[in-house]
């Protein structure tokens, strides 16, 4: 759908049959590539959508805000507890991690796809297999009756021929 709207907005693509190809690495390219045209300036807001696996039967689709962070928000109650010191400092912490949440949110998507898409194709073969199988005794069942049918005419046949004599 959002191909058929947007079709030059999209910088990347995965076709869902490479989704199972892909590595971590992979996507801290794509976490890369995005966290520069973020602070480019190139969007204000970054938006994954996926399907999340629940089931071979079912899949969610999800859509999950990637950059900026959303950070849930908690209620803190100040107490007398000790100030905790980070070596190296937050900001050196924070610049290493949050590129590597985004590329593990990203990994974890294309994970989510994949296995969604497996499902699916699962789903889809036993279904395949299940209406063959039907199929193929409908059609026995008919050829049978007609076999049937013949055999029956060829002994009336018979019958009547040996009772003119």
């Amino acid at each position: 759908m959002l191909n058929r709207l947007f079709p030059n907005s999209f910088v990347h693509s995965i076709e869902p049959g490479d989704l199972g190809k892909l590595g971590f690495a992979d996507a801290r390219g794509y976490a890369d590539d995005l966290i520069a045209r973020f602070e480019a300036g190139e969007y204000d807001v970054a938006h994954l959508f996926y399907s999340n696996f629940k089931s071979v039967l079912t899949q969610e689709p999800t859509e999950q805000q990637l950059i900026p962070v959303k950070i849930p928000e908690v209620v803190v109650e100040e107490s007398g507890a000790a100030v905790t010191e980070y070596e190296p400092d937050e900001e050196s912490i924070l610049a290493d991690l949050l590129p590597r949440n985004v590329a593990i949110q990203l990994y974890r998507a294309m994970r989510e796809n994949a296995a969604s898409e497996q499902g699916s194709k699962m789903t889809a073969m036993d279904n395949a297999t299940r209406n063959a199988g039907d199929l193929i005794k409908r059609l026995s069942i008919q050829y049978n009756r007609a076999r049937q049918a013949a055999i029956t005419t060829e002994l009336v046949e018979i019958i009547s021929g040996a009772e003119a004599l």
